[in-house]
């Protein structure tokens, strides 16, 4: 009887599959982690400068998405991460203390808002600290009438000056259905429900 022939990897073979697949779990769980927080207009941000006392306060990100700072100036804050602007603010101190340790933090959020309105139960303005979803924004509005039309809701979005509106279906998703339509919301989104 003869045996079957086996195969054998040399072992530089077997090392580089365990990187590859190292690799790609590493990559895979990067994919995972949250976008971090962007800060919007409405903010209020703690900035402070390590062992300047006059160089701390609150900064409130104004309407435009500007803020002020004492020898920084005006700079644009909202769309930023904080470890962008904290980067900036440190880079413009830079020419009046050598080696600026700037910290920033936010102190309260203000900017980040959704509308729900139509036929909810609670319709109105959403504050909200980390990201939501569309059947998340319903919940906080208390969920929808019995005269709702729920599969013809829109979402409203306004980018670069042009708004869009985005169908969503809510008896698909409640089925488990064309998930892909609960969209994470972004501030300033009204969701409308007819």
């Amino acid at each position: 009887m003869r045996r079957p022939k086996t195969v054998m990897f040399p072992r530089y073979a077997l090392w580089q599959l365990l990187l590859l697949v190292l690799c790609a779990h590493a990559g895979a769980s990067r994919a995972d982690e949250p976008e971090p927080y962007r800060i919007q207009p409405g903010d209020v941000l703690m900035v402070s400068v390590w062992k300047e006392q006059d160089l701390m306060s609150e900064v409130l990100v104004r309407p435009d998405g500007g803020m002020s700072f004492a020898l920084v100036g005006d700079v644009r804050a909202a769309g930023r991460t904080i470890e962008e602007l904290r980067t900036l603010v440190d880079e413009r101190l830079s020419k009046f203390i050598p080696d600026p340790s700037v910290t920033i933090a936010i102190k309260q959020i203000g900017g980040n808002r959704v509308y729900v309105i139509g036929k909810v139960n609670r319709p109105g303005e959403f504050p909200f600290s980390q990201p939501i979803d569309v059947m998340q924004a319903l919940s906080l509005a208390g969920g929808a009438t019995s005269f709702a039309g729920l599969d013809d809701i829109q979402i409203l979005r306004r980018e670069g000056g042009k708004q869009t509106a985005r169908r969503f279906r809510y008896s698909d998703v409640e089925r488990g259905r064309q998930l892909d339509q609960n969209i994470l919301l972004k501030s300033g989104d009204t969701v409308v429900v007819p």
